[in-house]
């Protein structure tokens, strides 16, 4: 009478073992009181008389088994691979967010695109002409020595063709076959781009790229970005330019800020202007607490160039000068975010050094 409650006994525990290994553990099943364990012991009233302490032996022995088995199997780290359970908190994926350079940009482009402006790409590998020679700066010319430009080396396609101020187009590359390839200094090359993607104003562009200069300090980097307006239409004037530059400073830093312009010269403009925005820290005044503005010194900062649009550019645009006028301004979009207030960066270059410890904090 023993044999069939061995055998059985053996079944139980073997179908256990098989339901651990799948993770379908069910206590219940094997040690509840409709269990599997209970329908065994009761078999003994079966068995005869003398053998009865035997099976009660062995009937204990498979119940030690079971628990054993169980208990073990509840210590194991492990969670089956077929179960969820859905007490356990939840791991929330780690999200990032855009480069703080490309916030900047996404913030000035919806700034000027309430006024009117389109965003437009040009190549950041472009023709000399367009970066200099359309700009007013013929070959050779003193002013392409301030640019510190990376040449692509490449061979030198370019015409025999003599250089004409009064037709600046005659150097365009695709009348003379090719010329040089530079990394674009500026974002300027976009100005006579536009005007011959248009031909014909009124035009409203701003143009965000990256630029390339042979620079590197505390203010400056190989590679940077720059933001380029241009504005061409009948009757424009240095108080468009004003306005506009006013209202982007506004828009940008604040209610209170202001911008002025100062006389310089960039060959493409005439008359050409730097453009300054009052300091936030000290208001414009250039003093706080009674000492002299730490960040500005004087109450201003300068952040780039502008001013009315060259009649040789426009020429070079394909564009008439005695019927169209024009501005355009253009600054790092870099320099102009570190004056934001609350930044106080010093350097620029740890935009670009990939500490996501510092760039987690935009």
């Amino acid at each position: 009478m023993l044999d069939p409650i061995q055998s059985e006994a053996n079944q139980i525990i073997k179908q256990l073992e098989t339901d651990l290994e799948k993770g379908n553990l069910d206590q219940t099943k094997y040690l509840g009181k409709r269990g599997l364990f209970r329908k065994l012991a009761q078999k003994i009233k079966d068995v005869p008389p003398e053998k009865r302490q035997q099976a009660g032996k062995l009937i204990n022995q498979v119940k030690k088994t079971l628990e054993t088995k169980v208990r073990q199997h509840l210590k194991t780290p492990s969670i089956p691979t077929n179960s969820i359970d859905l007490t356990t908190p939840g791991e929330k994926p780690k999200v990032g967010h855009l480069h703080p350079i490309s916030q900047a940009i996404e913030e000035i482009s919806r700034i000027f695109e309430r006024i009117g402006f389109i965003r437009v790409r040009y190549p950041e590998v472009d023709w000399d002409w367009y970066v200099f020679e359309s700009l007013n700066m013929p070959p050779n010319h003193p002013a392409r020595d301030e640019w510190e430009t990376f040449f692509v080396d490449r061979p030198d396609t370019t015409g025999e063709i003599e250089y004409d101020e009064r037709d600046p187009r005659k150097r365009h590359p695709s009348l003379i076959g090719g010329g040089k390839l530079v990394l674009t200094t500026h974002t300027s090359n976009s100005q006579v781009r536009e005007m011959e993607r248009l031909k014909k104003p009124p035009i409203r562009m701003i143009n965000i790229a990256r630029c390339y200069r042979r620079q590197q300090d505390a203010t400056h980097t190989q590679m940077f970005h720059q933001f380029e307006g241009l504005v061409i239409d009948k009757n424009i004037t240095i108080q468009d330019l004003k306005g506009t530059l006013n209202y982007f400073a506004k828009k940008f830093y604040g209610p209170e800020v202001k911008s002025r312009i100062r006389p310089f010269h960039f060959r493409f403009t005439e008359p050409s202007f730097e453009v300054d925005f009052s300091c936030h820290i000290c208001g414009g005044t250039g003093k706080v607490n009674g000492k002299k503005c730490k960040l500005c010194k004087s109450g201003w900062h300068e952040v780039g160039g502008a001013g009315m649009v060259h009649p040789n550019v426009l020429k070079a645009g394909g564009i008439d000068p005695d019927k169209y006028t024009g501005f355009a301004f253009g600054w790092g979009v870099e320099r102009t975010y570190t004056l934001k207030p609350g930044l106080n960066i010093d350097d620029i270059r740890q935009f670009y050094g990939n500490k996501v410890e510092f760039l987690k904090q935009f």
